[in-house]
């Protein structure tokens, strides 16, 4: 019985602690053991970053303190993400990043995380909210065309220029986050900023430029004549826009 409890604890969804600090000009991650995280206080220090882990679906507060240009940035994930605080700080330039991560070659472009942002009570001159999608990777740049070989009194007429490549198509942006806050009735409509827009659409590949036919050259009793130059390749198509995200506000 007493091992069932010991392994029990360690995969716990749910953790507890009794503070958590941040210090200026630092980034602390929180581990990614926990699904759900309980503090009493929650302090992040003057352009220090807190990174919460795309694990986290739940972090619980009682006080929260956001020091100036303090962020609260969170890892991209499919599912959402739940905040709440009893008492919230938040300095001048204080934000909570909740964007989606840019597209590569590789992989499509993430959208912005969803989030429900719950603040009982709140001092702040701006409450300011990222989760705009992730930008569409460019198309890729179509290769140049290979340059003809000269001609030559032995061999004869000069090659042809290789055609350029054509350039891929640039991929989507992705969709912006959904936001829900729940503040006091008391906090300002003015002083809020959120933004949900969808990630912008990558951009089109360039076109591969032609290869150089092969030049002349002037034999004893004949002249070769030059090969003819490639054709240009196409330009890709950019990619499209990501959809814009949902903003919901409710009052406590």
């Amino acid at each position: 019985m007493r091992k069932f409890m010991v392994l029990l604890t360690l995969v716990s969804p749910l953790a507890m602690a009794e503070s958590l600090s941040v210090g200026a000009h630092s980034v602390l991650r929180l581990p990614n053991k926990s699904s759900v995280v309980q503090l009493e206080r929650l302090d992040v220090a003057d352009y220090g970053t807190l990174l919460l882990p795309a694990s986290l679906t739940e972090l619980n507060v009682g006080s929260l303190r956001l020091g100036r240009e303090a962020r609260i940035a969170v890892v991209p994930a499919a599912q959402a993400l739940r905040i709440e605080a009893g008492a919230a700080e938040l300095a001048d330039g204080s934000q909570i990043l909740a964007h989606g991560a840019p597209g590569t070659f590789e992989k499509a472009a993430m959208p912005g995380r969803d989030l429900e942002l719950r603040l009982h009570r709140l001092q702040a001159v701006q409450l300011s909210i990222d989760a705009r999608g992730g930008a569409g990777a460019p198309g890729y740049v179509g290769l140049d065309g290979a340059n003809g070989k000269a001609g030559g009194c032995t061999w004869g007429q000069a090659e042809p220029g290789a055609n350029g490549q054509n350039g891929g198509d640039g991929h989507d942006g992705a969709a912006g986050g959904r936001v829900l806050l729940a503040l006091p009735a008391s906090y300002p409509e003015a002083q809020i900023k959120v933004r949900v827009d969808g990630g912008a659409p990558g951009l089109a590949g360039v076109a591969g430029k032609p290869g150089k036919g092969g030049a002349s050259k002037g034999c004893f009793v004949y002249r070769t004549q030059g090969g003819a130059s490639g054709k240009p390749g196409a330009p890709g198509q950019p990619g499209l826009a990501g959809a814009a995200g949902a903003f919901t506000l409710k009052r406590l």
